[in-house]
């Protein structure tokens, strides 16, 4: 820690829930625009609050937030990686990693950007597309609502049953 660092605005401790919520954001980030779909999705995921109707963020939540969206944008990625990985158990590595596929898939289609970063975050956490596989199949099925509006789609013909592949 330098002399000056206690200027820098985020001198406050990377815990994994912290990792959890900026993960989120540089996803939401990484095709350079923002969909509601994956504000929403970040909402649900860090559970907002409803008022008056509305959901809305937490006090704590909106800091996290807030602490969160300035670190990313001072923040190179690999710098991320670097300084979260370790301080993260196999299973909040594989949260992070459902969670961040869910939001890219929100709004239907995971953009070159946000594939490219899910890998970085894949090889940072050593965690292999083979391991991954059966989570990344439940939430594209989960994000897949076509199967509503195509009488044609393959979930949707006579005698087919969902399954996961092992």
């Amino acid at each position: 820690m330098g002399l000056f660092d206690i200027f820098t605005g985020d001198s406050e401790e990377m815990t994994p829930h912290f990792v959890f919520a900026t993960a989120l954001i540089y996803m939401i980030g990484a095709d350079g625009k923002v969909e509601n779909e994956e504000v929403g999705q970040l909402l649900a995921v860090l559970g907002g609050e409803e008022s008056g109707g509305t959901i809305g963020v937490g006090a704590n939540n909106r800091k996290l937030l807030e602490r969160a969206y300035k670190y990313q944008q001072k923040n190179t990625i690999e710098k991320f990686l670097t300084e979260a990985t370790p301080i993260l158990s196999d299973g909040q590595k594989i949260c992070i990693l459902t969670n961040m596929i869910d939001s890219s898939l929100s709004d239907g289609d995971a953009a070159p950007e946000e594939q490219t970063l899910f890998n970085k975050f894949l090889q940072a956490f050593e965690v292999s597309e083979e391991r991954f596989q059966p989570f990344f199949d439940v939430i594209a099925l989960k994000n897949d609502r076509s199967v509503f509006t195509n009488a044609n789609h393959p979930s949707n013909q006579p005698g087919h049953t969902v399954q996961l592949k092992m």
